[in-house]
């Protein structure tokens, strides 16, 4: 842990008072920093503005802001183990504005393709909530809940047999998504981070659907191993440190997940620096988007956040990517993405030499959120390539954080 950090850990220790107010300090400002996937401490701005007014704050930025908002049919599917996965379908609105499809798409109607997207770690559908606006009633989408993330249930493995959860089986959970809300026709295959690495999963395990089904691929702040040498912008030897302990820590907090909630919102000053630090590199980026992102992070329990870390060491899916070759692919990062940094997308794209690359400045891991204008648009360009709909598509204002969004 670098000196900064454990000098803010030390602050709020010294704070609480003792007992069990000062594990939950501790323990709230390393909950921060592992559930954006960051293996160390930051330093921290100490604010100087009163917690009642912080709280206010708080909730005036929940009631104006009218993100993860949208909501479509809902539906369940069911993994191999009987884990209860939710997605929800929106299914394209047969009569929509001219303006819109036109700002989209050009004059033609769209192929009758489904956009499936999954999204990452200690997140849930909603993070797609821009995309999602542009897209809604002019292409058919589904979004779902991975396994004990969102609406979906707990892993039934994990939670009956003390399974780790893998990569592998997060392509497995996809697949049953698909053949419950898309059986039939084309698929464009969107993920983000842990969403990406499922999308490879999918590819490794079921080849022949991406065969003969895919004809699009969308892979945003993602990578397909060596996930263990990242950094998270630290010094090495603090990384090194943290990373010998951080095992026994997060199954320690995960035996402990009440005490750890606690602390964890004892310390929601601290926690949402944390958040920000690691997901966004703008300085100016909206605070109502940066209070949607730290509400879907507050909403993942420690135990799923302890579940989940082993697998992303392990997870080495370079293989899998040979399986896009030929497709339309895009691939998407924010240059200053601390958690899955622009390198390993970067080596994704050169391993497809007929992706499409685009970095994006002043960005970070929450690139969707960030630039959704940005995101969106290559997106649209994406559909185009893969056939889905015609040439000419622009985005204009639609997934801008900037406007307000179609319902």
């Amino acid at each position: 842990m670098s000196e900064s950090s454990a000098e803010a850990v030390a602050a709020v220790a010294s704070a609480s008072g003792g007992g069990w107010r000062r594990a939950t300090g501790v323990a709230g400002v390393a909950i921060g920093v592992l559930a954006t996937g960051a293996a160390a401490g930051v330093a921290i701005e100490r604010m100087t503005v009163g917690r009642g007014m912080r709280r206010k704050a708080r909730l005036a930025l929940d009631s104006a802001g009218p993100y993860g908002a949208l909501r479509g049919t809902p539906g369940k599917a069911y993994a191999d183990d009987g884990t209860e996965l939710y997605y929800e379908a929106d299914d394209v609105d047969p009569a929509p504005t001219p303006e819109r499809r036109r700002r989209l798409f050009g004059r033609r109607a769209p192929a009758p393709v489904t956009v499936v997207f999954s999204h990452g770690y200690c997140l849930n559908q909603d993070s797609w909530h821009f995309q999602r606006a542009a897209l809604r009633g002019v292409v058919r989408t589904v979004h779902w809940d991975q396994r004990s993330h969102g609406r979906s249930a707990r892993g039934a493995a994990q939670v009956e047999r003390d399974e780790p959860v893998t990569i592998e089986q997060l392509g497995q959970d996809l697949k049953a998504v698909i053949d419950a809300a898309a059986p039939e026709g084309p698929l464009v295959l969107v993920g983000h981070s842990m969403g990406g690495m499922t999308v490879m999963a999918l590819a490794d395990r079921y080849p022949e659907l991406i065969r003969e089904r895919v004809v699009g691929v969308v892979l945003v702040g993602t990578s397909s191993g060596r996930l263990g040498e990242v950094n998270f912008g630290l010094p090495v030897a603090g990384v090194n440190a943290v990373r010998r302990v951080l095992p026994g820590v997060l199954k320690a907090l995960g035996q402990r997940a009440e005490l750890v909630e606690r602390g964890r919102r004892a310390t929601a000053d601290l926690f949402a620096g944390v958040i920000k630090r690691y997901s966004f590199a703008s300085r100016d980026v909206d605070p109502a988007v940066a209070r949607f992102a730290e509400r879907m992070i507050e909403g993942t329990p420690i135990d799923v956040v302890a579940e989940y870390y082993p697998a992303f060491n392990d997870h080495d899916k370079t293989e899998a990517l040979a399986h896009f070759a030929g497709l339309p692919v895009l691939v998407l990062a924010g240059v200053d993405d601390l958690v899955t940094p622009s390198e390993h997308s970067e080596a994704i794209a050169g391993l497809l030499p007929d992706a499409e690359l685009v970095l994006v400045p002043d960005a970070g891991h929450l690139v969707m959120l960030e630039h959704p204008e940005v995101v969106t648009d290559r997106l649209a360009d994406l559909l185009v390539r893969a056939g889905a709909v015609p040439a000419g598509a622009t985005v204009g204002r639609y997934g801008s954080s900037s406007t307000a969004q179609p319902g």
